[in-house]
């Protein structure tokens, strides 16, 4: 089997029915002239990332590490009571799948 018997006698191939890929336009003219592309982040990300500059994550992380030394205490000397009703939810959905 030859090549001329597969494509035929005009030499024609696969690669010749390639199409260009679509390019969108942009209707950002400064972009195109300055052959750079861009990335706009939503509203949400950037107040995480002012929230995290300017530390009130860091206050989250106090209070938790506070309310975790506590239940450290609590367990240590006997007196954590935890809420019998919400443990059996939590393992009830566990059992089940549900997590």
């Amino acid at each position: 089997m030859t090549i001329d018997k597969i494509y035929g006698n005009n030499r024609i191939g696969p690669i010749d029915n390639a199409r260009p890929a679509n390019r969108v336009k942009s209707s950002d003219s400064k972009a195109e002239t300055a052959g750079s592309d861009r990335v706009q982040f939503s509203d949400v990300l950037q107040q995480v990332n002012r929230a995290k500059e300017t530390g009130i994550s860091a206050g989250a992380d106090a209070e938790r590490a506070e309310k975790l030394q506590s239940l450290k205490e609590q367990i240590a000397d006997g007196s954590y009571q935890p809420d019998s009703r919400k443990v059996a939810a939590s393992l009830l959905k566990f059992i089940a799948g549900n997590k």
